[in-house]
């Protein structure tokens, strides 16, 4: 099983910037994606970046937010500028794995735990 830890949210003002981060307990092949979901509404995918490098963004956060990774400590990151009020969210990474598979890399995906963004105006 692979375990997700997200980190680096907290409370910024329109127009602040903050960094999350998101740590693999296992180093597998996964297409990485970054989701938020506000209370009362749906989940929304903002981000993925595959294992070649290859990033994609949700429309509403393109040229805002850079999703990156460091494959040798299994960490994820979405960097986050020019913060926004419609920002505010949990925001959870979630792998969507890739071959090669093995015991401890399975075609499982995992979703983090999530952090908190409020963005207040």
């Amino acid at each position: 099983q692979v375990h997700l830890v997200e980190s680096g949210g907290g409370s910024v003002q329109a127009g602040g910037s903050l960094r999350l981060s998101c740590a693999a307990s296992e180093h597998c092949t996964y297409v990485m994606n970054w989701y938020r979901q506000d209370p009362g509404k749906t989940s929304e995918w903002v981000s993925g970046i595959d294992p070649d490098g290859s990033t994609t963004y949700a429309n509403s956060v393109k040229g805002r937010f850079t999703i990156s990774q460091d494959n040798a400590k299994d960490i994820w990151y979405l960097q986050m500028n020019d913060l926004k009020p419609e920002d505010t969210a949990v925001y959870y990474c979630e792998t969507d794995p890739r071959p090669p598979y093995s015991d401890k890399c399975g075609p499982v995906n995992y979703r983090g735990q999530g952090t908190q963004v409020t963005v207040s105006s």
